[in-house]
């Protein structure tokens, strides 16, 4: 299980980014997600390593503390 699955849905939509998007966002920095994938993530069924967590910050474009803030 995942801590940041909430904070990544929250910011995405914030952004008024779909799924496909961010998957399509974090491919352009190698990672090779699919929108299946994020699901999961946000869902918080999937794990998600540290240089994910780098790279999810990155293309959201917040900080890694803010992925990781209690709401």
């Amino acid at each position: 299980m995942n801590i940041i699955g909430f904070n990544i849905r929250k910011i995405r939509e914030r952004k008024e980014w779909t799924q496909d998007l961010l998957a399509a966002k974090c491919n352009l920095l190698q990672w090779n997600i699919s929108r299946g994938t994020l699901a999961k993530i946000e869902a918080k069924v999937r794990r998600v390593t540290d240089i994910e967590v780098k790279i999810l910050a990155q293309v959201l474009n917040v900080t890694i503390e803010e992925l990781f803030e209690d709401t």
